[in-house]
Formats: structure tokens, C-alpha cells, sequence
């Protein structure tokens, strides 16, 4: 990681470098990043979060609260590096260090940082120090931060949603739920409902829509686009559940994408009846995940506007008008 500059500021030294994100999605992809060091004459190395650092606010997080957000991890390697330097140059006291992000407030308001009550900036982060593209690990590790921290704050209800679409319309759904119960759990449907069931979750709510659904469906512990094909002879199978004549079932079995085997069901009782039976395979799909002792819901929205179809302890919520 190349340094991009550095200067002396009295007695301090400042060194930053600009962030590469790679082809991993995040905020903070040409970020610039700095330690601002001051050498003491005590032995032993401080190290806290300054401008543009987010702080810690709330438990369920690998950082206490009050501290700055510099993960375990990283931490460890910057006071790892640090005395490195001071052996090699053959100082015997220590240092103290401050890590700040230029506009980390500003970055910080793209991320879920305060949803996860880390206020000021952006939080240091990561396990090895290198970026790996579009990293499931980082993304795993949000979802598992996100319901720490709804834990902590003593929530049973846990809200996943594949993306900020579905996330807005299951929020406007759940109105009860607080904002922190809501966590974007994207592609990772099976980790995530492992993950609320080992945290201690008892309720699970599941919003998303079509294409997604399909995926759940067929069983998939992930379910992006370019890791396993959709799998339309399964949804032929569910449309013939459904009532769809055989013509209809055929078409299904023969479509391009989830959105177009649904578009190929009339619409109406059937597209419907079709949609239904897709969410309770979902349905049956999550259970095996999520385990006996979670109880499980999936909201799957229309393409336009409304929702298509419910499962598990949604059905029961339309049922009765909720």
C-alpha cells in the first residue's frame, strides 16, 4: 500500500494513504486515511480514533462503547506496525496515535454506521489488511455486527431484507419494529438466519422480492444471480401446484428470469396462488435454516407497487389485517 504523503506538524508526524477498495463495494473506496504520531518518552503504544473516526455508542459490537471504531483486527496490526518502527529505530519508549479519515463524517452517512450507533465517522475495519473482491467475509461480519447490536439494545424481532428497496417498503410494513431491528442481509439467506437463531433471536422477518424468492425457494444458502442458476423446472412445479394449467406450467418451465416466469402466469387468483406457493417453499427453505426455534416470515413485494405474497407469520399478520 503505497504511502501517498507525509509531513511534520511539531512534534507530531502525519502519514496518510487513499484507500482502494478494488471492485469491493464501499463508501469508503478513495478515502483518504492518516495516523498523526507522537513519540513520548513511556514505553508502550496509544491508540484512539480523531476527526472523521466514528465512536462507539451502543454494546454488541467488538469495540466497547465510548472507544473510537477501530476494530480488534486492525488495531492490532497498527500497534503491531507502530512497534515495529520504534524497535527498528531503536527507540525505547512509545508512541501515541491518532487515526483520522478526511470527510470520514461525511463517508460515514453511506454506511450503516448509524443504524449501528457509531456516530462521527466511519469505523476501521477488516481482517487481513488487503482487499479481496466483493468480500462475503465484510459483508457476513455486518449482518453479524447488525444483530449484536439489536440484541444488545434487548430486540427479539430481527428484519432482513435483500436490499434498501425492500428494506424501506418491510419497514414501512413493520412500523412497530425499530430502525435497528432492520438488517440488509442481501444474498446471505442462510448465514443470516443461523446468525439470528445463535444470537438469540426469536422472530425473523423477511422482506424481498420475486427474483429473489426463487432463490430462497430452490433452497440456496446464497442466493446472488451468478452463483446458481434459477431453477424454472421448480417453478413450473409450483405454478402446477398452484392450479396453472399445463400450457401455463410449460411456459414457466421455459422462462428467461423469476420476473419473467411470473409475468408468464396470468394475473390475478393464479399469479397469485403461483406466488404463494413459491413463498411457502421459501418459507420451508428458511425453516431448515433458521431452525425449530425462529419463528419465520417472508414478505415478497410486487415488481411495481403492493405486496405479492406472504408467508409463515406475515400470512397471519394479512389475515388479520396487520
Amino acid at each position: 500500500m503505497p504511502v501517498a504523503g507525509a509531513a511534520l506538524e511539531g512534534d507530531a508526524a502525519r502519514a496518510w494513504v487513499v484507500k482502494d477498495g478494488g471492485d469491493d463495494p464501499d463508501a469508503t473506496h478513495g478515502a483518504t486515511i492518516a495516523c498523526v504520531a507522537t513519540l513520548r518518552p513511556e514505553p508502550g503504544i496509544e491508540l484512539d480514533g480523531g476527526n472523521g473516526v466514528g465512536r462507539v455508542t451502543l454494546p454488541g459490537l467488538p469495540v466497547p462503547p465510548g472507544q473510537a471504531a477501530i476494530n480488534p483486527a486492525p488495531r492490532a496490526q497498527i500497534l503491531l506496525a507502530a512497534q515495529e518502527s520504534l524497535d527498528q529505530a531503536g527507540y525505547s519508549g512509545g508512541a501515541s496515535l491518532l487515526i483520522e479519515v478526511e470527510d470520514g463524517e461525511a463517508i460515514a452517512r453511506h454506511t450503516l454506521n448509524p443504524r449501528l450507533g457509531i456516530v462521527g465517522g466511519i469505523s476501521i475495519l477488516g481482517t487481513g489488511g488487503v482487499v479481496k473482491p466483493f468480500s462475503h467475509a465484510a459483508w457476513r461480519a455486518t449482518i453479524d455486527s447488525g444483530l449484536s447490536v439489536a440484541r444488545a439494545a434487548g430486540l427479539r424481532v430481527a428484519a432482513f431484507s435483500t436490499g434498501r428497496r425492500s428494506e424501506r417498503l418491510l419497514m414501512a410494513r413493520r412500523p412497530e419494529l425499530p430502525e435497528r431491528a432492520f438488517v440488509q442481509a442481501a444474498d446471505f439467506f442462510a448465514h443470516a438466519l443461523r446468525q439470528a437463531a445463535a444470537t438469540g433471536f426469536t422472530a425473523v422477518a423477511w422482506g424481498c422480492y420475486f427474483g429473489k424468492l426463487a432463490k430462497m425457494a430452490q433452497g440456496l444458502e446464497y442466493t446472488h444471480a451468478h452463483a446458481e442458476p434459477t431453477d424454472f423446472a421448480l417453478l413450473s412445479r409450483l405454478a402446477g401446484e398452484a392450479g396453472c394449467p399445463a400450457e401455463v406450467c410449460a411456459a414457466v418451465g421455459g422462462a428467461n428470469t423469476a420476473r419473467h416466469a411470473l409475468e408468464l402466469v396470468p394475473d390475478g387468483p393464479l399469479r397469485q396462488a403461483f406466488a404463494a406457493r413459491t413463498a411457502q417453499a421459501a418459507l420451508e427453505a428458511a425453516r431448515g435454516f433458521g431452525g425449530p426455534g425462529l419463528e419465520i416470515s417472508i414478505c415478497c413485494f410486487g415488481f411495481e407497487s403492493g405486496v405479492l405474497a406472504v408467508a409463515g407469520a406475515e400470512k397471519q399478520r394479512a389475515r388479520e389485517g396487520r
